[in-house]
């Protein structure tokens, strides 16, 4: 096969390692990532907190898969509005979504959206310097704040919560979410779970972590931790290493006596909320008490009789996330993904020829970074499989559509573009002792770009300079991928 050229609409891990599966099979493929927003990296790079650097390495891994002159980026252009799957299909061989889950799942419960109650996605979001979310305010004169789940998420944002800000400073946190979290008066953060403490979705360290903040006190109440048959049974089983870690971590933290002079972490389980209380914004939360019902790692929350009620002055649910529909393809909104089979697109049963998914779009908002990697090869296995099977037909790829697109959205940003922006946020940071400064909107990015000297401009241009070891179609040797907390709060 030769001459292939692939549109890749996503540029997260899941995209990237796509991309890297395709320029390692050895063939002359072109591949052209499409981005919503003028900067690649998709949650390394908007969803990693920001005082967790390192998890955020992954990201040289994708600087080597872009520096291919067999790959582009084309920034500032989402698919479904600028330019539409049908009109892609026309351009190109075969498509892969990786575009990801990017909405919340709700509560669905009474006064969910009162004002002080938020999403994981818009703070996470405010607090990395995403374009979405920088407009976003969050009432940190409150005393008192609620996490509704218990996986990493979750402690994220209670640790950008609780975290001395001066710790924060040297990171790459959104200068005005370092502005508003010095002024915050939150005293005490409850994180809840609707299961008990051996189901908690936390990683050990991301949990040790939490409760080892200077000047914060974590609680427990004893009570909590009392462990029915079936949960006990879970524990001893060699599935639950980490369980049996964070449960040594849960039963110290009940041997803490709250002090006054800390703030204050409090873990809460077997609880679920059943309404946000208040009348022009959050007050008082209330809670129904759970029972676990069913066999060892069957056990499903089941509400009781009781009820309790939490002042509080602000929410933030971490319950999971979920897809959104792409106009021009099939959707699972039960499952909140793309219906497939090993990555192929399906409807009702029928592969629909050359769209393919990989990532939380393909099997839902489950796992580490790493995981992307094996999911990708999948998709790309499936999709080499298909162009296998019959010559395929000349694709004009990017240069068809890239008129279409500049009608309709304006500048477009390669990867020398990118570069620019990375630079100029590098250069911020420096001055101010961080690793970057991030630009929180798009207007800001563009500014720094000159314009295009032709429709496309570098885009579409194969003469666009290339930093040395460009080609990484025959240097695919494993490489260590370091971990990235869970992103989906299953509690």
């Amino acid at each position: 096969m030769q001459g292939l050229q692939i549109a890749i609409v996503g540029s997260g891990p899941s995209g990237f390692y796509a991309a890297e599966a395709l320029l390692g099979a050895g063939l002359d493929i072109q591949i052209d990532m499409f981005e919503g927003l003028p900067t690649p990296f998709g949650l390394v790079r908007s969803g990693v907190a920001p005082d967790h650097q390192k998890l955020k390495q992954p990201i040289r891994v994708f600087e080597e898969i872009a520096r291919s002159p067999h790959f582009n980026l084309v920034g500032n252009v989402t698919v479904g509005r600028e330019i539409s799957v049908e009109e892609l299909q026309s351009a190109y061989h075969a498509i892969v979504f990786a575009c990801g889950a990017q909405n919340d799942r709700r509560m669905n419960i009474p006064g969910e959206d009162l004002k002080g109650s938020h999403t994981a996605t818009e703070f996470v979001g405010w607090y990395n310097g995403h374009p979405d979310y920088r407009d976003r305010t969050f009432d940190l004169d409150q005393d008192v704040a609620v996490i509704i789940g218990q996986g990493n998420v979750a402690v994220d944002i209670c640790r950008i919560l609780m975290r001395p800000v001066d710790d924060l400073r040297s990171s790459d946190i959104a200068e005005h979410a370092l502005e508003a979290l010095s002024r915050s008066k939150l005293r005490e953060v409850h994180i809840v779970g609707r299961r008990g403490p051996v189901q908690a979705k936390f990683t050990t360290k991301e949990l040790r972590e939490l409760t080892s903040l200077p000047g914060t006190m974590s609680t427990i109440e004893p009570e909590h931790l009392e462990l029915s048959e079936a949960c006990n049974a879970e524990l001893a089983s060699s599935k639950s290493a980490v369980a049996k870690r964070n449960m040594d971590v849960f039963r110290s933290l009940a041997e803490n006596v709250a002090n006054d002079g800390h703030r204050r972490i409090r873990f809460r389980f077997l609880e679920s909320p059943v309404a946000l209380l208040g009348t022009e914004r959050v007050e008082r939360l209330r809670f129904v008490r759970n029972q676990l019902s069913g066999a060892p790692f069957e056990q499903v929350a089941l509400a009781t009789e009781h009820h309790e009620e939490l002042e509080c002055g602000l929410v933030f649910r971490s319950i999971g996330y979920k897809g959104v529909p792409i106009p021009g393809l099939p959707f699972d909104f039960a499952r909140g993904i793309v219906p497939n089979k090993a990555g192929r697109v399906d409807n009702g049963g029928a592969a629909l020829p050359g769209l393919y998914v990989t990532g939380w779009i393909k099997r839902g908002p489950s796992g580490i970074i790493g995981t992307n990697r094996a999911d990708s090869l999948e998709t790309v296995e499936a999709l080499l499989e298909d162009l296998s099977k019959s010559a395929p037909a000349h694709a004009p790829g990017l240069a068809s559509v890239l008129p279409i697109i500049e009608r309709r959205s304006g500048r477009v940003v390669s990867i020398s573009d990118w570069a620019v922006i990375d630079g100029a946020e590098v250069e911020r940071g420096s001055r101010a002792g961080k690793p970057r400064e991030k630009f929180t909107r798009i207007g800001e990015m563009l500014a720094l770009l000159s314009p295009s000297e032709e429709p496309g401009g570098e885009v579409g241009s194969s003469s666009r300079q290339q930093p040395p070891e460009t080609n990484i179609r025959n240097s695919q040797e494993p490489r260590e991928i370091p971990p990235i907390c869970e992103a989906c709060d299953k509690s």
